[in-house]
């Protein structure tokens, strides 16, 4: 037997560890596979259409290969941890710290291999199917033909090879040998009881809860100006959760005799509580990875139904043209509009009102609109009408803005003479894209004097979807000036393009999203399994003592709930503190997309702890029959 048939017999005997190992890899290449099938379609190359989606494309893929390098060299990092006391009985038998080198590069080599060649296989399988849904969520006006992706292939293959050969070459050159006794003795050395801070565990308690409390609250841009600290908190919260505060947790509860010595309770936190300080680094990269996942994901989604709920709810204008002071191109402008219309058989309903703008004697420019012509406006959109107090104003803000917020209750004195006061602060889409003016009582507009200037907006209000509406958007949006004299807003043309401009980032979200997914599972099966031979031993022992089936069902079945859910439901938890953060951000409910994505991952992540746990409690099981 040569040495190389001695590193593929090594690679066949331990599929067990070697399969998730495969498998995860395959997955990366195939992903990188399709983003490079993309990048490379004539559709989307060079000049042609959606040129900006294949950067994007191109650039995705390589974050991919740059995730994939660290989570391939954790994984054999890991790998090769469990695997202390076979090194040792190798180098027993002669073998040297050359040849074990040479081994292991040998072994990654193999699975690297076939991984590559199997995700490039799987990739032109399901090559046409992606490229159709690729063709959707692109919103892309051409079909996306099936072709032989050469340059595609090429390079995943040599990107990948490239990959294994670096990471074998990295890990076999930091090797740690050790001492012999030391290696064959790996899985029995004796691990001293874990401990953990009180202080370190208040201060999880107080990261968490102000990072929390923080994001909740939130709302408007200062969601944007927290992201930095909350994100920094909850990183350091989320490490110190799973190294301190569980542990110390966990030691309470040993502390309560009733329940430790209930049942197996003594078996359970005696381990868990070595298990938490062992597994706590890759508990964290999880939790982390899988909020990066969801939040990533969930974002996405919400942005969507945002971008085809939102704007068509709270814009529910077909068009909307403004100008300042009405002059004759003013004139002609509205006139085209309702022209188009007509044209095109679109039924609507015209209105408008005037945006009077007055100087400060602080210098700022104030913009002041009449009640009637307000209520107007939102008794047409079905929005809430603006009752005013004696003597007060109201100041209103669209979108994200919220100066509203900081003009509450400050008297503004006017150059004309007379003075404004607002008394409350309303977030409405009545007025598009203005924010910070004023409703006043309209008498109040004859006794300020002379504006220094009136803009007259117009909006054409209907019912969305009518056959022609994004035609003669389209015509009027090219045809109409737009700048700081004249500007010409077609709802449902906007959108059309906006949906393009998104579709690329929520196809590059998504399948980001899944792969750090599945590389964060991958991890807890690692660790899992990195512990697998220790329990063999454990387990077999402490049969002999009369530990019956059912409690040893029980048993696994508590550590491996814990191993898979504990990270997740802490990703869960972050994730929809900052899915609800985000929602307050634009002032749109996103829980039934927030609800529908943490559940299908959650649904996903029970899936895979009850294939691993049928494997893993399988291997315990034929441990003890043997």
């Amino acid at each position: 037997m040569t040495f190389r048939q001695f590193a593929f017999r090594n690679v066949t005997r331990n599929a067990r560890l070697y399969t998730a190992y495969f498998l995860s890899s395959m997955f990366t290449v195939m992903v990188f596979f399709t983003f490079s099938i993309f990048a490379y379609h004539p559709l989307l190359s060079g000049e042609r259409i959606q040129s900006s989606a294949a950067l994007a494309l191109a650039v995705s893929k390589w974050v991919i290969y740059i995730f994939s390098f660290f989570f391939v060299l954790y994984s054999m990092s890991a790998f090769l941890q469990s695997r202390k006391r076979e090194f040792g009985l190798m180098m027993m038998h002669g073998m040297t710290v050359r040849q074990l080198r040479r081994m292991i590069f040998l072994e990654n080599m193999i699975v690297g291999s076939g991984a590559t060649l199997s995700g490039i296989g799987l990739g032109l399988i399901f090559a046409k199917g992606i490229l159709l849904a690729g063709e959707n969520v692109l919103a892309l006006n051409e079909p996306l033909q099936f072709y032989l992706p050469f340059k595609a292939i090429v390079l995943t293959l040599f990107s990948f090879l490239l990959l294994f050969v670096l990471i074998s070459l990295f890990i076999s050159s930091v090797l740690r040998s050790g001492k012999l006794i030391t290696l064959i003795k790996a899985d029995r050395q004796p691990k001293p009881e874990p401990k953990a801070s009180l202080l370190l565990s208040l201060l999880v308690v107080s990261l968490l809860g102000v990072s929390y409390f923080l994001s909740l609250r939130a709302s408007g841009l200062n969601v944007v100006l927290l992201l930095v600290p909350v994100v920094i908190m909850v990183t350091i919260g989320t490490y110190l959760l799973f190294t301190q505060l569980s542990v110390y947790l966990i030691h309470m509860l040993k502390a309560r005799e009733g329940l430790y010595w209930r049942r197996t309770n003594m078996l359970l936190f005696s381990d868990l509580s070595h298990r938490m300080k062992d597994n706590a680094r890759a508990f964290f990269l999880v939790a982390i990875i899988s909020t990066v996942s969801f939040s990533a994901i969930g974002a996405l989604y919400g942005f969507q139904s945002m971008i085809n709920g939102a704007l068509t709810q709270k814009n529910p204008y077909l068009f909307t043209y403004q100008s300042l002071d009405g002059d004759s191109k003013a004139q002609a402008h509205i006139q085209l509009i309702d022209e188009s219309l007509g044209r095109a058989g679109i039924s609507a309903e015209k209105t408008g009102l005037e945006l009077n703008y007055y100087k400060a004697v602080d210098g700022r420019t104030m913009v002041l609109v009449k009640q009637s012509d307000y209520n107007r406006l939102a008794a047409l959109m079905e929005l809430k009408s603006i009752r005013l107090a004696a003597g007060k104003a109201a100041v209103v803000d669209f979108g994200l803005s919220r100066k509203g917020e900081e003009l509450l209750n400050q008297p503004v004195e006017l150059q004309p003479g007379g003075v404004i006061e607002a008394d409350q602060a309303v977030v409405s889409w009545a007025i598009r894209g203005v924010s910070g003016y004023y409703v006043v009582p309209d008498e109040w507009i004859s006794t300020l004097g002379q504006p220094l200037k009136v803009s007259r907006y117009y909006a054409w209000h209907g019912a969305t979807g009518q056959p022609g509406v994004k035609k003669a958007g389209e015509k009027l949006t090219n045809e109409l000036p737009y700048d700081e004299q004249y500007t010409f807003y077609a709802l449902e043309y906007l959108t059309s393009k906006t949906n393009e401009g998104f579709g690329p980032v929520m196809f590059i979200g998504f399948f980001v999203g899944i792969v750090f997914f599945v590389s964060a599972g991958s991890f807890l099966y690692f660790r899992l399994y990195s512990d697998l031979d220790e329990d063999k031993h454990k387990f077999k022992a402490i049969s002999k003592l009369g530990l019956s089936d059912k409690e040893l069902g029980r048993i696994l079945n508590r550590q491996l709930s814990l191993l898979f859910f504990a990270p997740i439901v802490v990703a869960l938890v972050h994730g929809a503190v900052a899915l609800t953060a985000l929602s307050h951000m634009f002032q749109y409910s996103i829980f039934r997309e927030s609800l529908l994505v943490l559940g299908l991952f959650f649904f996903i992540q029970v899936i895979y702890f009850f294939i691993v746990r049928l494997f893993y409690t399988r291997q315990i099981r034929s441990a003890l029959a043997g």
